[in-house]
Formats: structure tokens, sequence, C-alpha cells
């Protein structure tokens, strides 16, 4: 097309269709234009006007010296970090159910059958038969708290409890005020 269109003209073609007269009166009686054939040719070629093309500018061209060339130093290799240290998720080696009982302030300061000296808060507890250091969870069965505590004495001397609790495993699980619990043991590996 190389014509573009024309604001005043595109108002003059909008008021004669809209007032119905012909596009000439629109325009101004002094326009000779040939007759199109049909009205819509008329109003679109009455708007268009020719548009000049753009003249570009010249690109300007940079031209470097010698001295001002440089080399590109490659980056330098990323650091290597070594691989996150992950702690193994214990399996459970062996299961098993009973009573379990606490003890503490007597005991305070004595030394267990490992040889640690019995101090407030401890997560540790004394069983018959496990070997000394192992990881123990206890479940409180009345209540479902649980705890990972550590077998660092001997005991419960009374036939029907499973493991004695040290002061900080007992109040862990919640059963100081009750001195007493059925729990659930899983030996960790």
């Amino acid at each position: 097309m190389g014509k573009a269109w024309n604001l005043v003209g595109v108002g003059a073609a909008a008021f004669a269709l809209v007032t119905g007269l012909p596009l000439e009166a629109a325009e101004g009686p002094d326009s000779e234009r040939p007759q199109l054939n049909s009205r819509l040719e008329q109003l679109l070629d009455s708007v268009a006007a020719p548009v000049a093309a753009p003249v570009a500018a010249p690109i300007p061209r940079a031209v470097l010296t010698p001295a001002e060339v440089r080399e590109v130093t490659p980056p330098a290799p990323a650091a290597v970090l070594p691989p996150p240290k992950v702690r193994p998720v214990p399996s459970v080696v062996r299961v098993m159910t009973g009573e379990a009982s606490w003890y503490g302030p007597g005991f305070y300061g004595n030394r267990t059958a490992s040889g640690e000296i019995y101090r407030p808060g401890t997560m540790t507890a004394a069983h018959r038969t496990l070997p000394f250091g192992t990881k123990v969870r206890v479940t409180n069965l009345w209540n479902g708290r649980s705890a990972v505590i550590r077998i660092n004495d001997r005991g419960p001397f009374i036939d029907h409890r499973v493991i004695d609790l040290g002061h900080g495993a007992a109040s862990e699980l919640g059963l100081t005020a009750s001195g007493i619990a059925q729990v659930k043991l899983e030996v960790l590996r």
C-alpha cells in the first residue's frame, strides 16, 4: 500500500458516512477526484497520504588499535565441595516391651557400672544385658513420647522391669511423676 492513514481524512470520511453527505462535501468544494467503484473506496482513498521512508543514518564503525586489544583469560575453576555428611538412619535390631522405672536423686555423683559419674538430666539408662554405649529408642506407650537413650549402667533389679531410666530420659518421656510406665524398647544399630 505505500500510503498511510491521515487522522483528519479519517475524521472527514467518518463525518461523510454519518451525515450521508457526499465525500466531496465533507472534504471541501475544491477537491476533484475520479469516480470510484464504491463509497468505501472513496473514503479510504480520501484519508490515505503518502509517507516518506525514513533516512537511515550511517552506522559508525569502531576500530581498535593493537594496544587496545587484550587477551581474555578463562575463568578460574570452581572449588570442589566435599560431599555432605549424612548420618545413616539407625536400623532397629531388636524390639522389647515391658515396664520402665527411673532412678535419680539418691544416686547423683555416684559412678555407674560403666565408670561414668551419674548426673541429673542425663539421657542414659540401666539395662541388665545390653552392652554399654548401646543406643535404645524408648517409647512411652501411655503418652506416645519417645527418646533415644544410651545404656551406661546395669539394672533394674526388679524382675518385671526391662529398663531403669536416668533423670533426663525419664523427664523426656514424661514418667517422673508416675515413676513407672509401659514402654517399647527398640535397640538401634
